[in-house]
């Protein structure tokens, strides 16, 4: 079992940045691979990017191609998230996930273990 905490939500103005970060503790970190979702008032949790147990192979929705990376540094069991040139339409709580399958994958009942979510609201 892993436990995840999120941070790094806030307030920024369209065009701005954010780093996500998603703290593990509990069984080791690299056993899992990783994503990041997210879910806005009134709609569904969806999934925005996803890496592997090294960090070799990365995944992510189209919406974000181009301006959000995630990362990985196994070694201070953390999650990453960066956020760049951010829309409005990326307001919503923010969740990292860990999963026990070994290939990215983007449905939420795929993944095992959630954060609790931290807020992300971009303004126009």
């Amino acid at each position: 079992q892993v436990q995840l905490v999120e941070s790094g939500g806030g307030l920024v103005q369209a065009g701005g940045s954010l780093r996500l970060s998603c703290a593990a503790s509990g069984r080791t970190f690299s056993a899992y691979t990783m994503g990041w979702f997210r879910q806005a008032p009134g709609k569904e949790r969806e999934f925005v990017a996803g890496i592997s147990w090294s960090g070799g192979r990365t995944d992510y929705v189209d919406s974000v191609k181009g301006r959000f990376t995630i990362s990985r540094d196994n070694g201070k069991n953390t999650l990453y998230l960066q956020m760049n040139s951010l829309k409005p339409e990326d307001t919503a709580v923010y969740y990292c996930a860990a999963t026990v399958r070994t290939i990215l994958v983007r449905t939420t009942f795929e993944y095992n273990y959630w954060g609790q979510g931290t807020q992300v609201t971009v303004s126009s």
